[in-house]
């Protein structure tokens, strides 16, 4: 493995790392050779934990409820105590309450919230704390990496899940945000929007076929690019939204302009707006302005695994 891929006395912190795509992410990392705070509820942090330790990697369970804003200390207090680093967060965790808006309850609404973006603002800032105060005392820029776990869901909006898709929406806003302001620091934040088939999405994707070799679906194929966004190979990127499955990764574009309407004199009328937005929405479909790929080209492209 070349220098610049090696996260060898790196260490990280993997939120909602007991299984799916947290667990695979963890593990993707510790082969790469960093130490592993793995944080879930429950044993199953333990049993990620142990897996990491018995491949000869080095790992601690660390459980507690990512939305409890101080457990994100804790997490990197952890880290320094028993690595004697924090380089590294990755941002997982999280929950689904699916519903329809007109059946959304207050508790579908404040759960998904909490957990997906509470969860990642809560290690999101204790993560720059602790780089800040390092930078500070360093007198100059320090290794830090955050990937944050955002979703398709917050470009499409799907009508059964009104609360996933905010939060997601909100959780790229906060990446954006914070590759800006830790930026002068060394770190960079991204985040990606995978596909994966995982106790979470089984009801959307269903059962892997496993007699095509390793499923398109597979989590480990997120958990490579979350390797290669913690390394110091990807110093030159921050502030970046990437889709990941299958054998795809694709860059989204920056929100741009489509169209611009001017009014003939100093301010709109009714009737001009009328006039210009009206003959420029006739017939379109909601999703045409939001990517130059539709999901079905990128399915058809990210699913043609050899």
């Amino acid at each position: 493995m070349g220098e610049s891929l090696s996260l060898a006395g790196r260490a990280a912190v993997v939120t909602g790392a007991g299984a799916g795509l947290g667990r695979a992410e963890a593990l993707a990392l510790a082969e790469a050779g960093a130490a592993i705070v793995v944080n879930d509820m429950g044993d199953a942090a333990h049993q990620v934990a142990e897996e990491i330790v018995a491949a000869g990697g080095q790992a601690i369970a660390v459980t507690g409820d990512v939305s409890d804003w101080s457990l994100g200390g804790r997490l990197v207090d952890e880290s320094v105590e028993a690595f004697g680093s924090f380089d590294i967060l990755v941002n997982n965790a999280g929950i689904i309450r699916d519903k329809m808006i007109f059946n959304l309850t207050e508790s579908d609404w404040d759960d998904v919230i909490r957990v997906h973006l509470k969860g990642h603002a809560a290690t999101s800032h204790a993560a720059a704390v602790h780089w800040r105060q390092k930078s500070k005392s360093a007198g100059g820029p320090v290794y830090g990496r955050i990937v944050n776990t955002s979703s398709e869901a917050f470009l499409f909006g799907p009508a059964g899940q009104p609360n996933y898709a905010a939060a997601k929406a909100g959780i790229t806003a906060l990446t954006l945000s914070t590759a800006q302001g830790l930026g002068r620091y060394g770190v960079t934040a991204n985040a990606i929007c995978p596909r994966a088939r995982t106790a979470m999405t089984a009801e959307a994707f269903g059962d892997a076929d496993a007699t095509t070799g390793l499923d398109p679906l597979a989590p480990e194929r997120v958990g490579t690019l979350v390797r290669y966004l913690a390394s110091p190979a990807s110093a030159e990127i921050t502030g970046q939204v990437f889709v990941v499955y299958g054998k795809m990764v694709a860059l989204m574009a920056s929100p741009k302009v489509e169209n611009r309407f001017d009014a003939a004199g100093s301010a709109f009328t009714a009737e001009e707006l009328d006039q210009q937005l009206s003959s420029y929405f006739s017939g379109r479909g909601p999703y045409e302005t939001y990517a130059a790929y539709s999901i079905a080209e990128l399915e058809k492209v990210a699913l043609e695994v050899d």
